[in-house]
C-alpha cells in the first residue's frame, strides 16, 4: 500500500488521510458559517489589492491545509506556506500536500515565527486561531504580521469578532444554533483520529504542546482588533466579511 511521510518516522496512508482531512472541513464548516464564502472573498480581495495574484502566501494556524491547498492551487505559481503548532494536523498536512505548500511548526503567542516564515509576504490569513490567545499575545501578533508583510501586503483575520455597534443582536447570537453541534462534532473529530495507532506518537506531542496551555477563548470586537491593527502601523484596517458574530478583519501594510 502507497504511504505518503507526514512528519518524520509517520507513514500516512493517502486515503485515510483525504478521509480525515474531509471530514476536519465538514467540521470546520460547522464552526464558521459560510466558510466557502469567506474564502472566496479573500481571495479576491487579495488579487484587487495587487492587481495580480500574491505571490508570497502565508497561512497561520492552517491546520491540515484546505485553505492552503485551495490557494496554492487557485494561484499555481504562488509560494504557499503553512504554519501551525499542532503536530497531527500537520501531518496530514504534510502527507497530502508535500511538494505543493511548505508546513512549518510555528507558535503564535512568540514573535519567533516571523524569523522561521520569514517576510515579504503578499497575503497572510489567519482563520479561527487567534482564540486561542490571550490579549495581549494577540497585540503583539498584529505587530509580528505587519513585520511578516511585504509593503502593501494584507492581513486577513477571521474569528469571532462581534460588533460593538449592535450590543443586543450579537447578545441574541451568541451561542449560535449550531454551536453545541460543532463542538460536539469536534470532540468527536479528535476521538475518532486517537484510534489510528500510527498517529500515536503524534498524538503524544500534542499532549504535551496543549496539555497545560488550554485557549484563551479571546473574543474582542471588531473595534478593539481594527484599533490594534492601525496601533500596529497597518494603513487601513477595517471588516471584510461578515456572518452573524464571526467576521473578517483585513489590514493593509
Amino acid at each position: 500500500m502507497a504511504t505518503t511521510t507526514g512528519a518524520p518516522g509517520v507513514a500516512l496512508d493517502p486515503p485515510q488521510t483525504a478521509r480525515w482531512r474531509e471530514t476536519w472541513s465538514e467540521v470546520m464548516e460547522g464552526f464558521v458559517p459560510y466558510l466557502a464564502g469567506l474564502e472566496e472573498t479573500l481571495c479576491r480581495v487579495a488579487e484587487t489589492v495587487h492587481g495580480r495574484a500574491p505571490r508570497r502566501v502565508l497561512d497561520l494556524g492552517g491546520g491540515p491545509g484546505l485553505l492552503a491547498e485551495r490557494m496554492a492551487r487557485r494561484w499555481a505559481g504562488a509560494e504557499v506556506t503553512l504554519m501551525d503548532i499542532d503536530p497531527v494536523l500537520l501531518a496530514l498536512a504534510r502527507g497530502a500536500l508535500a511538494g505543493q505548500v511548505r508546513a512549518l511548526e510555528g507558535d503564535l503567542s512568540t514573535p519567533r515565527w516571523v524569523d522561521r516564515t520569514g517576510g515579504g509576504h503578499d497575503l497572510i490569513t489567519v482563520v479561527m486561531t487567534l482564540h486561542y490567545l490571550p490579549s495581549s499575545q494577540v497585540r503583539a501578533f498584529y505587530d509580528d504580521a505587519r513585520r511578516c508583510l511585504a509593503p502593501g501586503g494584507l492581513l486577513v483575520v477571521a474569528d469571532l469578532m462581534p460588533d460593538d455597534g449592535l450590543p443586543s443582536l450579537m447578545s441574541a447570537l451568541d451561542p449560535a444554533p449550531n454551536e453545541a453541534a460543532a463542538e460536539l462534532a469536534w470532540a468527536q473529530w479528535w476521538n475518532d483520529i486517537a484510534d489510528l495507532e500510527v498517529l500515536r506518537p503524534l498524538l503524544a506531542q500534542r499532549e504535551a504542546v496543549f496539555g497545560s496551555r488550554q485557549p484563551a477563548e479571546f473574543t474582542a470586537p471588531v473595534s478593539w482588533h481594527t484599533a490594534a491593527a492601525r496601533e500596529a502601523g497597518f494603513g487601513q484596517a477595517g471588516i471584510l466579511w461578515r456572518c452573524g458574530r464571526h467576521a473578517a478583519l483585513a489590514a493593509v501594510a
